[in-house]
């Protein structure tokens, strides 16, 4: 019987010198191990995403490394994976960006916008308190959430590399439909959302990916692709 098998979209502009970006490979590969399966892995650069048939993968998952060459592309994409039921992940710049792609078409926000790139409107994603360039910190997860479930624990220590997060004056208004926010810092402030009415949509601040540096699974990764698994 053949071995199960991924095709999984990697949207972002890669960098060799992006910890991040050197994480998700073998994040990846750890995970399709612990299910044993295979994955291939595309790299998808912002730039080809209008000629990218995103149709032709199992699981899509914007990486980290905004802005990004093509911004409205990537709203595009993670617009498409939301409205499709296609396994969604978003880590750092992915998360900041499926924050603003629900404000924008969902809540109706059309001036939500990102305070790195944008001007005027409403800066849904503003500079962070104190910047979290290569830190660690302690998030909490929501009892009974998807991150929840994917690391069978409420609390986790986790790696960051970002200036930017969720605007704490449009935090409560964020989650008043469907999106629910499911992770927090110490102090409170927003650190991951999901959607629940959705096969799989989670998209975190933190960057998960980092566990395969230190020799580890990366929870979310597993249950991304797991979510995959279920629509073949």
């Amino acid at each position: 019987m053949p071995m199960p098998f991924l095709r999984l979209f990697l949207v972002g502009d890669y960098r060799a010198s992006a910890v991040a970006h050197q994480a998700i490979p073998p994040a990846i590969a750890r995970a399709a191990r612990s299910l044993n399966i295979t994955a291939e892995t595309t790299w998808v650069a912002t730039g080809r995403l209008d000629e990218t048939d995103l149709t032709a993968c199992d699981a899509l998952w914007v990486v980290p490394g905004s802005p990004y060459h093509n911004d409205s592309g990537v709203y595009d994409a993670i617009r498409w994976a939301r409205e499709s039921g296609k396994p969604f992940l978003g880590s750092c710049g992915g998360f900041q960006y499926a924050v603003i792609e629900y404000a924008r078409n969902v809540l109706g926000w059309q001036d939500a916008g990102h305070a790195e790139t944008d001007t005027g409107g409403r800066s849904v994603i503003a500079p962070l308190s104190c910047s979290l360039l290569e830190q660690r910190g302690a998030v909490r997860f929501e009892p009974g959430s998807r991150i929840a479930t994917a690391y069978g624990a409420l609390e986790s220590d986790e790696g960051y590399h970002c200036n930017f997060g969720v605007n704490p004056a449009f935090s409560a208004a964020l989650g008043e439909k469907t999106l629910r926010i499911t992770a927090w810092d110490e102090a409170g402030d927003v650190r991951g959302v999901e959607l629940p009415d959705h096969p799989f949509f989670v998209a975190t601040l933190f960057q998960s990916e980092r566990a395969a540096l230190q020799q580890k699974l990366s929870p979310l990764v597993v249950a991304w692709m797991q979510a995959a698994l279920a629509q073949q």
